[in-house]
């Protein structure tokens, strides 16, 4: 069943499992807040289970481009289109969130992201990438890191 992510009233919903599912809640709805803010685009997610092709479109970008494999199990995931940007999230039980950033033009900018929750720690597959800090208030301290997607998929 799909959700309306409320940036207002920030909910775990869908994220109990989680150790850090407060914090994980407080980035998910940082993120709604902006696609609401920017596109005017509400943030839907669905349970991972659900949404099984848009997990594997990103695990296998992450695969292929750089010979990462998150072992943390998916909790919930999003793919959406803005602007001609196709946009895939994915969250972790871990309290990382991995999202791709696609311009469906070829000439336009491609690209993933990491962003982990305030409370965890950067998991091992992510050691090799420097993580900037940013401070939320929905989320406490976001830290995100990202790299260039170079093939197409």
């Amino acid at each position: 069943m799909s959700y309306v992510v409320d940036f207002t009233t920030v909910s775990t919903t869908g994220l109990e499992s989680s150790p850090v599912a407060a914090a994980l809640a407080g980035l998910r709805a940082n993120e709604a807040r902006y696609f609401k803010n920017k596109y005017g685009h509400d943030f839907t997610v669905e349970p991972a289970a659900q949404a099984a092709d848009t997990v594997g479109w990103v695990h296998r970008i992450l695969r292929d481009e750089r010979g990462i494999e998150i072992a943390s199990r998916p909790l919930e995931a999003t793919v959406f289109r803005v602007e001609n940007i196709k946009w895939a999230y994915v969250f972790y039980e871990s309290g990382l969130s991995v999202n791709v950033l696609y311009t469906l033009d070829d000439t336009g900018k491609r690209a993933v992201g990491f962003k982990l929750s305030d409370g965890m720690e950067a998991p091992a597959e992510l050691s090799k990438f420097k993580f900037a800090r940013q401070k939320s208030k929905l989320a406490g301290t976001i830290r995100g890191s990202f790299f260039v997607i170079k093939g197409e998929y």
